[in-house]
């Protein structure tokens, strides 16, 4: 073979093998829950989703977004916020598991390490807009139309199929935007009451 036909063959395989090797190349990892995406977006360097698990032994953190679980590693000088409340990593262990969390890290997605976890805070209600429970069961016992008020069950759907309050309508938190318009009334001055499962 000529030292041109050589040349070309060599470049030829050389396309080839890029073209099957970007053909393998792996999508990044998911970094966030799909709950999480009602407010917040994808970001590099964050991992946004529910604390699985923590080990103060093996210093490092399970974090489920949905499809895979990170394994996030951290160190001594890890920050973990509440509120407006820093602590150290010590503070790991009082987080309940399950409980939506921000990850911030250093390094790649094969290798992370937490440099802070900031812990999703419980939405507070005014006590003015919280309808006391003797409110609720006499707006229950009257019924929607009768009490002229709107009752929506946050709830996922299969805990809403299991059972809810009378009169009430599924409006599970993440099917919001796509059902609101259809369950909300047309009255922005009418009383709709939201419950869920327990404080968020």
């Amino acid at each position: 073979m000529s030292r041109r036909k050589q040349e070309i063959v060599g470049v030829a395989a050389g396309a080839i093998a890029l073209a099957l090797g970007a053909g393998r190349a792996e999508a990044a990892k998911p970094n966030i829950m799909e709950s999480c995406k009602i407010c917040h977006q994808a970001a590099d360097g964050v991992v946004r989703g529910k604390l699985v698990s923590a080990s103060g032994e093996f210093k490092s953190l399970n974090v489920t977004v949905g499809p895979v679980v990170w394994v996030v590693k951290f160190g001594d000088t890890l920050k973990v916020k509440e509120g407006e409340k820093f602590s150290g990593a010590e503070a790991l262990k009082t987080i309940p598991r399950d409980r939506e969390i921000a990850v911030t890290f250093t390094g790649d997605e094969n290798n992370p390490v937490a440099t802070q976890v900031a812990v999703k805070q419980p939405y507070k209600v005014p006590a003015d807009k919280v309808v006391t429970l003797e409110k609720m069961q006499e707006l229950v016992a009257q019924g929607p139309q009768a009490g002229k008020f709107t009752l929506l069950d946050s709830r996922p759907g299969p805990m809403f199929a299991e059972g809810h309050i009378p009169g009430a309508l599924s409006l599970p938190f993440a099917a919001f935007k796509e059902k609101a318009a259809s369950l909300l009334p047309a009255d922005k001055g009418a009383l709709v009451i939201f419950y869920c499962a327990g404080e968020t």
